[in-house]
């Protein structure tokens, strides 16, 4: 199925730039080759495609998301990974459909639901338990994963007003092409450390195709056939992908609390996955 191809491709995100940071490679090497082998092949994807681009102020507006949201939301969940588990990383950041939906309460005057008030309370209990045993390992990787989730969320609720202008694939493209200005711009001043390794080089091309490119189009056509709701409750299967694999492969191990709240967060976004959700690119 599409989406939980989408799913596991994300999941193993967290692997992938494990293997090119031990391989001597910086965060800012591994950003921008990310960003520059999907604006690449996303690009040809419209090409050959034939699709139509967006023109205008939507065109600033989706590049704008890519250079400040994106950008962002990348530095903070990467640099997570530099300081925290894979497995606590994914799980902070799977806070962030709460936290749409309570920017979206705010800000669009969505209304909250007893269902939606449920899954606040559960999402809440479930970060308490997730973070409470690493509070004291991992402070700064808790703070950069819960940042990557704040900024998502405003990332998905700006998205809710481009997105559908431009169509999911034109807007991926663009956001990635700005995610790709912000880190050309920082490369020139400063130069990225590149892998010294052929694996670390492996594991920056599948951050680029396998994580980023395949993810995105597996995730376009199974929300095509599925709709948004069945998509988010799919999409849950991420973060169980990057515990399951950090575990086996990485040899991270959670608490009895940490795997309850990840449970706990899970069944929060699955109820919220069935209130209207809304429209966004994947990460």
């Amino acid at each position: 199925m599409p989406i939980l191809l989408s799913a596991a491709c994300f999941g193993v995100m967290p692997l992938f730039a494990r293997l090119a940071y031990a391989s001597g490679a910086d965060m800012q090497a591994v950003l921008l080759s990310r960003f520059l082998i999907a604006s690449i092949c996303l690009v040809g994807i419209m090409l050959i495609r034939r699709e139509i681009w967006p023109r205008g102020w939507l065109v600033l507006g989706l590049l704008g998301m890519g250079t400040v949201g994106y950008a962002g939301q990348a530095f903070s969940y990467f640099s997570a990974l530099k300081y925290a588990s894979a497995s606590l990383t994914a799980q902070l950041l799977y806070t962030y459909p709460v936290i749409v939906t309570l920017i979206a309460a705010v800000w669009l005057k969505e209304p909250l639901t007893r269902r939606k008030l449920v899954a606040l309370v559960l999402a809440s209990i479930g970060l308490a338990l997730t973070v409470g045993d690493a509070l004291s390992g991992s402070p700064i990787g808790i703070a950069f994963g819960l940042t990557a989730a704040l900024i998502y969320s405003i990332y998905i609720v700006v998205g809710t007003k481009l997105t559908p202008q431009a169509g999911a694939l034109a807007s991926t493209t663009l956001v990635m092409l700005g995610g790709l200005l912000t880190y050309g711009v920082v490369a020139v001043v400063q130069p990225p450390t590149m892998p010294q390794t052929g694996l670390g080089w492996l594991a920056i091309l599948a951050l680029g195709l396998l994580c980023s490119v395949l993810a995105a189009l597996a995730f376009f056509a199974g929300l095509a056939r599925l709709g948004a709701s069945e998509a988010a409750m799919l999409s849950t299967f991420e973060p169980v992908v990057t515990v399951l694999l950090a575990a086996w492969l990485l040899g991270e191990r959670l608490s009895f609390s940490q795997w309850g709240g990840g449970a706990v967060i899970i069944v929060a976004v699955l109820l919220l996955a069935k209130s209207p959700a809304h429209g966004t690119p994947p990460e």
